[in-house]
């Protein structure tokens, strides 16, 4: 018999998240978390747990000013909770959902034993553990070499630092400890490429990387998720940095200020972190509108599935791509490869990608009625947090108190409502014992 505590899969994701906040709140409204002392309001806690467990990397206070050193820990480990949590889940029900025995057969009997049933999940959770753990101390040694031998900052504090922002990389957190996020940075290929790094494997997706680990030289033998995947990120790199840099070459506030190498890595740096990254090295209030609008678009797509992005991930953007390339050319099935691309799943990207300009555009016109701000600047703010990016133009410390309750709730529902809403509709497939009358409606 299935225990009562269970009823369904993504009742254990939300209520694994919501937990986490709620620790990560009341740790955070502790007096030590302060850097004065005093403890932060419940709201300020609230917005920053929500923040970090949902790899989302907004903010309402100063991360370097406003949290103690205890706090700044609280925030790492909420960090790479949120993004150990996602990866596991989002790997563990994508193995499930492909293999043969159903989710909900497969979920049932695990709770039965009152384990994971098969070495293959064991196998899984311990990889991504090992996988996400050794990117990070890589990313951190880098980075704390670099602190240390070319900023001058003592080895305890350089570790410190390589630790935390190789953390917030990898799970795409996009917090900083400093007041400009990595600005100061911005012309540093030794601090730059290395978040990079960390934001794109961790946003490719744990199946991606380790069937790039296995398959590499061999693209032609690579799954659909890996080619749309691999495909997709390539393709919108490749634009974003080609689009960002055009449109903010001659800005004397953005790319304008550097020279020529440290505007093309600049440049680059802009169009990785909307992937989810979050964190920024120009001043993104300073961008001009037609930037905006392209990081708008990369933030909405956002990265892999089974990552630590956000977003309605590169996969669903991928899928709707070909069935948009089928249907032009009049095909009655969609393939990728020499694979065909079942319905069910064109329909779920379909619902997923709707469902995600729904809420962006409801957000939107509910944070307008409440906020002074321009649409754009509103529009932005929306996105990155349903994205769970970070990056904004300068909105989220003034925000009301309503406004910042409505950016957490969309955080949230960001960060688990890919993973549930897939598994949701997945375990809802039903086989119709009928068909109806088929009429076609006018289209267009």
């Amino acid at each position: 018999m299935m225990r009562k505590g269970f009823r369904h899969p993504t009742q254990v994701i939300v209520g694994g998240f919501g937990a986490a906040v709620a620790v990560g709140t009341g740790l955070l409204s502790l007096p030590i978390a302060s850097a004065e002392g005093e403890g932060a309001g419940i709201l300020t806690a609230l917005f920053t747990a929500t923040s970090s467990i949902c790899l989302t990397g907004l903010a309402v206070v100063a991360t370097d000013t406003h949290w103690s050193i205890f706090g700044e820990v609280v925030i790492m480990l909420l960090l790479q909770a949120g993004g150990l949590g996602i990866m596991t889940l989002a790997t563990l029900f994508a193995l499930l959902l492909s293999g043969r025995l159903g989710l909900r057969a497969r979920l049932l009997a695990a709770t039965e034993n009152k384990t994971l049933s098969g070495s293959d999940l064991r196998r899984v959770i311990r990889n991504v553990v090992i996988f996400s753990l050794a990117t990070e101390a890589v990313l951190a040694a880098v980075l704390a070499t670099r602190f240390v031998l070319h900023y001058g900052e003592s080895v305890g504090y350089g570790a410190y630092l390589g630790l935390f922002h190789s953390v917030s990389a990898f799970n795409n957190g996009g917090l900083a400890l400093w007041g400009d996020s990595v600005v100061r940075f911005a012309a540093d290929p030794w601090i730059c490429l290395p978040l990079c790094f960390g934001v794109i494997v961790g946003g490719l997706g744990f199946p991606v990387v380790f069937e790039l680990a296995r398959s590499w030289r061999r693209p032609v033998r690579w799954s659909v998720l890996t080619k749309i995947t691999v495909g997709m990120t390539a393709l919108l790199l490749g634009a974003g940095t080609v689009v960002l840099t055009v449109f903010e070459w001659n800005n004397p506030r953005t790319l304008g200020a550097l020279d020529g190498g440290g505007r093309l890595l600049a440049g680059f740096f802009a169009a990785v972190m909307p992937r989810s990254g979050g964190f920024n090295s120009v001043d993104i209030g300073a961008m001009r509108p037609e930037s905006w609008l392209a990081t708008d678009i990369l933030m909405f797509i956002g990265a892999g599935s089974a990552g630590t992005g956000g977003g309605i991930k590169v996969t669903t953007f991928g899928l709707l791509a070909f069935v948009l390339l089928a249907e032009l050319r009049g095909e009655t099935s969609v393939n990728v490869g020499n694979r065909k691309i079942p319905h069910d799943t064109q329909r779920q990207a379909l619902t997923i990608a709707l469902i995600g300009v729904g809420v962006v555009a409801t957000s939107t016109f509910a944070l307008l009625s409440i906020v002074p701000h321009t649409l754009d600047q509103v529009l932005f703010e929306v996105i990155s947090a349903f994205a769970t990016v970070g990056l904004s133009t300068g909105i989220t410390s003034t925000l009301p108190a309503a406004g910042q309750l409505l950016i957490i709730f969309l955080m949230f529902i960001g960060r688990v409502g890919p993973v549930t809403l897939f598994t949701a509709l997945a375990l809802r497939e039903r086989t119709r014992l009928y068909e109806l009358p088929e009429e076609r409606p006018i289209v267009g």
